[in-house]
């Protein structure tokens, strides 16, 4: 067993690059559309919708030099001045494994390339074992290393080897072994490295479900992954639950806060 070289997993976006991009006739436009009587919300909504990240970036530097004025006045130049240090603050609300687990991500360890090494995915599924189910207690830092370091697909391969020498599923060793959050945390990491688009579906119906929408949640992810994956996730949100995430977004939501992001979702 050797390393093997696979290609990027054809994941389909929603937002990809505007093409005749012209980050003055936007500045300009959202300007227009925020000054006067009211305000034009189907401008704004459509030019944000419709740019990538790059675009957006491009898009509030210009605004912010141009019409720094006005974009002082509002709660994200706030955040911008009074921005915090996250792993910091990490380091100081949290403790032992989880704060361990949390700088770890934050210090983006990962690997991100396509390759899957079995060797290495042998030598992890038995380091998992050894630290977890074959023995008295957990050495959790195993657990944190190799979760947050490697590759989804590595992961993957990690997983069945696992469950083919413990009998046992990944998860279910988990559940077993570690506790608290620091559990939440790993089986969160598991699931996501298993399938990201069916996680991040599941993601999008909880936070729609239950009194009141988690719109924080709902954000993060449509315009998070408009420019990687969202149409697969759209696809595997029909596929799990039966309905559309237009639909259900439509049902769940309302106002500009709606229209923005079925815009995004396209």
């Amino acid at each position: 067993m050797g390393l093997i070289f696979l290609t990027q997993p054809s994941f389909q976006p929603t937002i990809t690059p505007y093409e005749d991009f012209d980050v003055m006739a936007d500045i300009k436009a959202i300007r227009k559309a925020s000054k006067g009587m009211g305000t034009d919300e189907d401008t704004i909504i459509s030019i944000l919708a419709n740019r990538s990240a790059a675009q957006r970036v491009e898009i509030k530097q210009a605004y912010f030099e141009k019409y720094d004025d006005d974009i002082l006045n509002c709660k994200e130049a706030y955040m911008l001045v009074h921005e915090q240090d996250l792993e910091a603050d990490i380091e100081d609300d949290t403790s032992g494994e989880v704060r361990n687990l949390l700088v770890s991500l934050l210090q983006a360890n990962r690997d991100e390339s396509y390759e899957v090494d079995e060797a290495l995915a042998e030598q992890d599924a038995t380091s998992l074992f050894e630290a977890g189910e074959d023995r008295f207690g957990t050495d959790e830092s195993t657990f944190t290393y190799i979760l947050t370091h490697r590759n989804y697909l590595q992961l993957q391969a990690t997983f069945k080897i696992y469950e083919t020498l413990s009998g046992t599923d990944i998860l279910d060793a988990i559940d077993s072994e570690a506790t608290g959050t620091l559990k939440d945390c790993y089986i969160t990491l598991v699931r996501c490295a298993k399938n990201p688009q069916l996680y991040f579906a599941r993601r999008l119906n909880a936070a729609m479900k239950g009194a009141g929408t988690d719109e924080d949640t709902l954000v993060r992810i449509i315009v998070g992954r408009s420019e990687v994956d969202l149409e697969t996730i759209k696809d595997m949100y029909l596929e799990k639950y039966d309905v559309t995430l237009k639909d259900a977004l439509s049902s769940e939501c309302g106002g500009d806060f709606k229209r923005l992001l079925i815009e995004i979702l396209h």
